[in-house]
């Protein structure tokens, strides 16, 4: 936990349920140890979309669908969403989701390593939501900064690796040196780079929120 375990249980107690259909499909994922945001998250980014009203969004990491149907019923009827899963186990299972749903007309599913289909993507998006394996955020972001439209905005989600991105590279487990390095080269760049105005904010397991800059 990077913020006390109860003041997170405080706030989310005050939550209210979500649709019947995620309350169910959140519940199967929980069940089948499949990991999907977290409630702290949820309430975030239904905030952010409000505010956003995003016509066009990117997810990296589809899971089981939980986050982009979530999604789905906090923007514009006319919004499309488009997602992105390489698990093949997976995938089956985020369709069915989205067909529960009856969202199939709203979210595209693309299946495949995530660096390569985004490099066949030529639409902008006005909002990107980056949830898949924390090691390749870093080799994500170029294409991402190119898809990402002026003024958007870009969610990455667990950027704290529950406090240890804090440590240093030896007190953590040689198995995550790598991700540990590559997260904290993300999140470096994030804040340096010129395009975008970030904040790390320590909710869930970390999440940093950028704002792509208007154009001159």
């Amino acid at each position: 936990m990077i913020v006390d375990e109860r003041i997170t249980t405080f706030i989310n107690s005050l939550d209210t349920e979500n649709s019947e259909i995620l309350e169910a499909i959140e519940q199967e994922a929980l069940d089948a140890y499949v990991p999907i945001i977290r409630k702290e998250m949820q309430s975030f980014l239904k905030v952010l979309l409000s505010m956003k009203k995003p016509m066009r969004i990117l997810e990296v990491g589809t899971a089981v669908g939980f986050s982009a149907l979530l999604m789905s019923e906090c923007v514009p009827v006319e919004c499309r969403i488009t997602t992105i899963e390489n698990y093949e186990k997976r995938i089956p299972i985020a369709r069915e989701n989205f067909k529960r749903a009856g969202k199939e007309h709203m979210i595209t599913l693309l299946e495949g390593d995530a660096l390569e289909v985004m490099k066949t993507l030529e639409e902008r998006y006005d909002f990107i939501f980056m949830d898949a394996a924390k090691g390749q955020y870093i080799r994500y972001f170029p294409e991402v900064m190119r898809l990402l439209d002026d003024e958007g905005i870009l969610v990455s989600d667990n950027v704290l690796q529950d406090g240890e991105i804090i440590e240093s590279r030896y007190a953590v487990e040689r198995r995550n040196r790598t991700i540990h390095g590559r997260m904290r080269e993300y999140l470096y760049e994030l804040k340096h780079n010129k395009e975008l105005i970030t904040s790390i904010i320590p909710l869930g397991d970390g999440v940093a929120l950028s704002i792509k800059k208007k154009e001159n």
